[in-house]
């Protein structure tokens, strides 16, 4: 059972669910460019040097890379599948975090307003920024979340 439903007041209802958007993962990017680099440098000194054992430095980078990447990936996923976004008839949850967890609820009543931001390469992939202010305070900025418009128009809609 996700922490949203767990958190619901008796007769609340979740009107809206979004999560991080796929375009986190990117960060593995870098280190998948190290671990083709270090293939490159591998097959080059392949034909320089045959009959010499294979150089390490090939090897070094593959491994940082593969296992950087690894480890990217991982923190990326936990990330993505442990942050709940929702909006219920009554509030706004958000929800990040496995170990430790961070959490922020606010009552629809005191939004004041939703900032969207988006990049042209965000548009077209449908991911964004959201900022909430509300009476107050507001919400810090929820970044990369999918579908920042049916987000925001889910907070607005009363």
């Amino acid at each position: 059972m996700s922490y949203v439903d767990r958190v619901l007041q008796p007769g609340e209802t979740v009107r809206y669910r979004t999560r991080l958007h796929w375009i986190i993962y990117l960060r593995v990017v870098p280190f998948i460019i190290v671990v083709l680099l270090g293939q490159a440098l591998a097959a080059e000194l392949k034909g320089a040097t045959e009959g010499v054992p294979s150089p390490s430095l090939p090897t070094i980078l593959t491994a940082i890379g593969v296992i950087g990447g690894a480890i990217a990936a991982i923190g990326q996923w936990i990330r993505r599948t442990t942050t709940e976004l929702a909006v219920t008839d009554r509030r706004i949850i958000v929800k990040r975090g496995l170990i430790r967890r961070h959490t922020i609820e606010m009552n629809m009543d005191k939004v004041e307003s939703v900032d969207v931001d988006q990049s042209v390469f965000a548009r077209m992939l449908n991911y964004g920024n959201v900022t909430i202010r509300g009476t107050g305070s507001g919400l810090e900025p929820l970044r990369t979340i999918e579908h920042p418009l049916d987000f925001r128009s889910h907070v607005t809609a009363r």
